[in-house]
């Protein structure tokens, strides 16, 4: 299928598998001889899970450090966590994401705290 079908099967756009590609998400897809992509049933699977990825939180960097383990998922959806087969295992690709995220709520947690202190009425914070 051309790249508007697989995209569309796959619930994105034909500029985000673009940068799927770009990106080293996704491999280069076939070509026909008139130089235009042609995807599978399996491109499009792994599309979707790269998009499940992203939807969870990883970055392309993150996607991009497991990529070359998206093939071996069946069909389009994720393993359980802890599966030999996901991004989450020696690589600990979920657990540095896990570990920014909660540095990332602290932090804005903190920003919170000192935003409403300072803009709390004058009898309140006495």
């Amino acid at each position: 299928m051309r790249i508007g079908d697989a995209a569309a099967a796959a619930g994105t756009t034909p500029r985000a598998l673009r940068f799927y590609e770009q990106n080293g998400l996704l491999p280069p897809p076939r070509r026909t001889a008139t130089g235009q992509r042609e995807y599978g049933p399996r491109d499009v699977a792994r599309v979707r899970i790269i998009r499940q990825l992203l939807s969870l939180g990883l970055t392309v960097a993150d996607v991009r450090s497991c990529a070359d383990r998206l093939d071996i998922f069946e069909g389009d959806s994720l393993p359980p966590y802890g599966d030999p087969r996901a991004c989450d295992g020696s690589s600990g690709v979920v657990q540095r994401r896990i570990a920014a995220l909660d540095e990332e709520i602290a932090r804005l947690t903190r920003l919170r705290e000192n935003l409403a202190a300072r803009v709390a009425p004058v009898e309140a914070r006495t």
